[in-house]
């Protein structure tokens, strides 16, 4: 009953819909792997960056923070610290949105030590329609003199999948706030780590710079993913078996129906089976003498 299972071009389905249940049992854990990855990031944001701002000094000593790759000790500790910023080193970093809007970020060093490198600040987002990149922008340049700036401490930015090592771009502008490569650039020494701006005093005088927000702590659609996952991966090896059932049950009515036609046709033969195969049993030397 089942042994058309074998033939090639079943074969070849059994091991689509096998290939096709693993890529979805693999596509809901990983959905699950994702919810996991979002809820410790949840939990790293909250425990850091809703507490009592540190001092800037007190954090890069306590944590020992000498390089860039100390950055992750760090990352979303809310900090606050005073000094100038440094408006004529001022740059930007274009092709990015905020709330679907495109724009570019506006970075400026902020001199907080005498005896120590800037602070690279990411003051915010200005909207596409400012297209100054001189140094300082026009129509957002921070305040002069002593400045109070809170804000949640970020590791450096690395390139990302297909996109170039090269970060400086040209007319003042860098790819990102990748800080060993910005240094290259301008032959300067940096904080290895930089600050996402949260408040400032006194405030930018101009309202078209906004803060740029922390990622957002939601847990986003990957539960629900995981679960659709799951169920298309039960509904595929349930239905498979009974798909494979009424084909047999199919091809089994077929070879019925096909011996009744044949004993209908020659009034001869009880019982069940193919004729053909029955005549195949008789002996060579009776059907020549028949």
């Amino acid at each position: 009953m089942y042994r058309f299972l074998w033939r090639p071009k079943w074969v070849l389905s059994h091991l689509l819909i096998l290939a096709l249940l693993v890529s979805m049992i693999l596509l809901s854990m990983w959905q699950l792997g994702r919810l996991d990855e979002k809820r410790t990031l949840n939990d790293l944001i909250s425990d850091r960056a809703d507490g009592i701002p540190m001092q800037l000094a007190d954090v890069l000593a306590d944590k020992n923070i000498d390089a860039v790759g100390d950055g992750d000790k760090v990352e979303y500790q809310a900090v606050g610290v005073r000094g100038v910023y440094l408006t004529d080193r001022e740059f930007t970093v274009p092709n990015r949105t905020l709330n679907g809007a495109p724009g570019r970020w506006v970075v400026t060093p902020f001199q907080w030590a005498p005896d120590q490198p800037a602070l690279l600040v990411l003051r915010g987002f200005i909207p596409q329609a400012i297209d100054d990149n001189d140094a300082p922008i026009d129509t957002v340049e921070p305040p002069s003199g002593e400045v109070t700036v809170r804000g949640w401490l970020r590791h450096t930015e690395t390139p990302e999948g297909i996109q170039s090592k090269k970060a400086d771009l040209g007319d003042n502008r860098f790819a990102r706030i990748d800080i060993e490569r910005i240094e290259l650039a301008r032959s300067e020494q940096y904080v290895p780590v930089f600050l996402l701006l949260g408040a400032q005093d006194p405030p930018t005088a101009s309202e078209a710079i906004g803060y740029f927000p922390l990622p957002e702590r939601s847990e986003g659609a990957h539960f629900s993913y995981a679960i659709q996952w799951a169920i298309f991966t039960l509904i595929a090896a349930g239905g498979y078996p009974l798909t494979l059932r009424k084909v047999a049950k199919g091809k089994l009515a077929e070879g019925e129906g096909e011996g009744e036609g044949h004993r209908d046709g020659d009034g001869e033969g009880e019982g069940e089976g193919d004729p053909t195969d029955a005549a195949a049993e008789v002996p060579a030397d009776v059907a020549a003498a028949t």
